[in-house]
């Protein structure tokens, strides 16, 4: 069974940075992605970034240019840099693995780390 672990959450100015990172542990065979979402108080979980098998990155057109995602294969962690936070990044910050082929998915969460952005 796949167990995603996250950490790096906590309290930061406006304009700061955070690194949040994401131990997975299991089976790693078959990953197809491995992606940040987040949800904020009273608003529906979205996604942040994601990294496909093949090492494609894409991001959701608020964090662009802020935020980086990566990925080390060989210890299997997911990592989120955040640069340049704002007010409306506050949210618990999720990590999310997606194993097998399209149409054949088994997707897996972990149970999140707060991130709050405030003077």
């Amino acid at each position: 069974q796949v167990q995603l672990v996250e950490s790096g959450g906590g309290l930061v100015q406006p304009g700061g940075s955070l690194r949040l990172s994401c131990a997975a542990s299991g089976s790693t065979y078959g990953i197809y992605a491995m992606a940040w979402y987040r949800q904020a108080p009273a608003k529906e979980r979205e996604l942040v970034a994601v990294v496909q098998r093949d090492g494609a990155t894409e991001y959701a057109d608020s964090v662009k240019g802020r935020f980086t995602i990566s990925r080390n294969v060989p210890v299997n962690t997911l990592t989120l840099q955040m640069s340049g936070l704002k007010a409306e990044d506050t949210a618990v910050y999720y990590c999310n693995e997606q194993v097998g082929t399209p149409g054949h998915l088994m997707t897996y969460w972990g149970k999140g780390t707060l991130v709050i952005v405030s003077s």
